[in-house]
C-alpha cells in the first residue's frame, strides 16, 4: 500500500514539473508575423511579453521586405521601443487600412507604417509625437509624362494613383486641393508603379523617399517631377485610443532617439545608394 502512494505521488511530482518546465519554456509568439528577440531576451535567454506592430512592408525604406525580413526605419524605432519596455517585438505585415484598423481594436499594439495624422484619425486613434517630416510627390511616366507640374491644378482632369488611405489619398480626394478625372487606390506602391509603366494611370502622389525608391526600382522607365513638394506631412505611430501608458513609453523613446540622432541615422542606413 504505502508503495503505491509513493508511487502515486512521485508520478504526480514528475507531472508538476513537466507543466512547469513547459510554461517556463514557453515563447510569446502571434502565430503570423515576424518574431523580434529585444536585447534582454538576447542577453538573458529569457522570454519576455509580446509587443506587436503591424505595418505594411511596401512603403521603402520606412518599412520593406528584405529576403524574408521586414526591415526599415520603422521597424528600426519599433525595436527600440521593445527594447526600452523590455519586450519582444513581433511584426504583423498586413494592409496599410488594415493596419489602422487593428490597432483601433486592439489586435495589434501600435502601427509603424508612415502613418500621417489628421483630425478623422484622432478622433478614433491616439498618435505619439511627429518623427518624421516628409514631402509629397509626384511620380511619371519617363517616357509619357502626362503631368507637367506640381501643383494641385497639374492633377485636375488626371488619373491619379495613390495608397489607400494613406495621406494622399485623403489629400487628391479634397476637391479644395485638386479634382482628378479619377483616383485609383492601391495597396501596394509596387502595383500603382506597374500600372504608371503601361499608361494606365496618368501619375502617382506619394512620400519622396518611397517614391525614389519605386523610381529607382523601375530601370528608368519612372521618374519624380522636378519642383515644389506637392504639400508637406508628418508622420506618428498610431495606438488605439486611451492606451495613455504605451503611448507615454513610445514618446520617451521617439524623444531620446530624435535627441540622440538616431532617426537620422535609421534614414541614412536605409537610403543609402
Amino acid at each position: 500500500m504505502k508503495k503505491a502512494i509513493i508511487f502515486i505521488l512521485a508520478a504526480i511530482t514528475i507531472f508538476a514539473m513537466a507543466g512547469c518546465s513547459s510554461k517556463e519554456a514557453k515563447t510569446s509568439s502571434g502565430g503570423e508575423g515576424q518574431d523580434v528577440s529585444g536585447e534582454e531576451a538576447q542577453g538573458k535567454g529569457e522570454a519576455l511579453e509580446t509587443l506587436i506592430v503591424g505595418t505594411e512592408a511596401g512603403f521603402a525604406p520606412y518599412e520593406y521586405m528584405e529576403g524574408d525580413r521586414i526591415v526599415g526605419i520603422d521597424m528600426d524605432i519599433a525595436q527600440e521601443i521593445a527594447n526600452s519596455m523590455g519586450r519582444t517585438l513581433e511584426i504583423k505585415n498586413m494592409d496599410f487600412d488594415g493596419a489602422l484598423l487593428a490597432v483601433q481594436q486592439g489586435k495589434v499594439d501600435f502601427v509603424a507604417a508612415g502613418v500621417s495624422v489628421d483630425e478623422e484619425r484622432k478622433a478614433v486613434m491616439d498618435f505619439s509625437i511627429n518623427y518624421v517630416d516628409s514631402i509629397e510627390v509626384i511620380v511619371v511616366n519617363q517616357s509619357a509624362p502626362r503631368v507637367s507640374g506640381t501643383k494641385g491644378s497639374d492633377l485636375n482632369g488626371k488619373i491619379v494613383g495613390v495608397q489607400q488611405g494613406n495621406i494622399a489619398d485623403i489629400w487628391v480626394s479634397n476637391k479644395e486641393n485638386c479634382e482628378p478625372a479619377e483616383i485609383k487606390r492601391y495597396t501596394k506602391f509596387a502595383q500603382a508603379g506597374e500600372d504608371l509603366k503601361n499608361e494606365k494611370i496618368d501619375c502617382i502622389v506619394m512620400d519622396q523617399f518611397p517614391a525614389q525608391e519605386l523610381v529607382k526600382a523601375s530601370e528608368g522607365t519612372l521618374s519624380i517631377l522636378e519642383g515644389e513638394p506637392l504639400f508637406s506631412d508628418q508622420y506618428a505611430i498610431a495606438v488605439q485610443k486611451g492606451n495613455k501608458e504605451l503611448l507615454d513609453e513610445i514618446n520617451t523613446v521617439i524623444k531620446r532617439l530624435i535627441d540622440e540622432g538616431k532617426i537620422e541615422e535609421f534614414t541614412a542606413n536605409h537610403t543609402a545608394q
